[in-house]
């Protein structure tokens, strides 16, 4: 009897730990969620400043091969210069374009006209490319403040944070609400948690009174509350019951119209009824059976704290 009531803990807490771990579990698939966002968010970081230090690579080639070319023109004769020039000129190429690049030999066009101790300035215009990102980040900015500060149609960081933890609580409850689902026969066990309990008194009081009374003690359904039982008192005994129901004794399978979990919150009811003894209770019927899972529930808790 002892080791048989260890067994019946040692499932409890089984099925306990998998709850556990089950929780853990969400936790887990969440924290990865946000480390995905954080490596999504540095690697297109990454990539964006790849992009600037090719365009500026890109500027520095395009800016070498002018100066190339400049030194080359500078080598040959005015007339040849001229002409070369003037070819630099119509060959433009796409970058020296974007870039907004001139070649050295139309700096003269280019000196400001004030000096200082004889050092000159050049009005080289900045980038196009640079210019436009510039704006781009203007743009960018206005957005923003009107989108996440003044309309507020989006969400700010912590806000989202909040609305991330609220989907990812309610994801736990639907996977736990789904896993206690998957209780049946074979593996239903009894709680002494008072909120289990508690939830199978409204189903009992909801679908059981008319039958075995208000407090179980057998109208046209036999006493709950004694130890005789005609199909006998275990908790998995009293589950398959309920789930299949007596036809030939008039009562109905309630497999349909209850959940597994209901099914076995209102089982773990009418366990914890045992020895109640309310007035007016019903003549025993069947077979006396206490139920191993009540027999020696405190005995066999201590048992087992000390084994392990």
């Amino acid at each position: 009897m002892k080791k048989l009531s260890s067994i019946f803990l040692l499932s409890a807490l089984t099925l306990s730990a998998g709850n556990a771990f089950a929780e853990e579990e969400v936790k887990m698939a969440t924290t990865e969620l946000m480390n995905y966002i954080g490596v999504a968010a540095i690697i297109s970081t990454l990539v964006l400043v790849l992009i600037v230090c090719l365009v500026l690579l890109k500027t520095f080639r395009v800016m070498a091969s002018i100066l190339l070319k400049d030194v080359k023109v500078s080598e040959v004769s005015p007339i040849q210069e001229q002409s070369s020039v003037q070819a630099v000129q119509e060959k433009r190429t796409f970058w020296q374009k974007v870039l907004s690049l001139r070649p050295l030999s139309e700096e003269k066009d280019l000196v400001i006209e004030h000096e200082f101790d004889g050092i000159r300035e050049l009005d080289n215009p900045t980038p196009g490319w640079f210019m436009y990102l510039f704006y781009a980040t203007i743009i960018f900015a206005v957005v923003y403040l009107l989108n996440f500060h003044v309309f507020k149609l989006g969400k700010l960081q912590d806000e989202e944070y909040v609305a991330e933890m609220e989907q990812a609580e309610a994801a736990k409850e639907a996977f736990l609400a789904k896993s206690a689902n998957r209780v049946d026969e074979t593996t239903v066990t009894y709680s002494n948690d008072p909120a289990v309990i508690s939830a199978g008194q409204a189903i009992f009081n909801k679908n059981c009174v008319a039958c075995h009374g208000d407090k179980a003690q057998g109208t046209v359904g036999p006493n709950l509350t004694d130890d005789y039982w005609l199909h006998g008192g275990t908790i998995k005994n009293i589950f398959k019951t309920i789930k299949y129901g007596v036809p030939d004794k008039g009562m109905i399978s309630w497999e349909k119209q209850l959940t597994p979990k209901e099914i076995a919150e209102v089982s773990t009811y009418i366990k914890s009824l045992r020895g109640s003894n309310p007035s007016g209770a019903k003549e025993p019927q069947g077979v006396e059976d206490k139920g191993e899972e009540l027999a020696g529930d405190a005995a066999a808790q201590t048992e087992t704290v000390k084994e392990i």
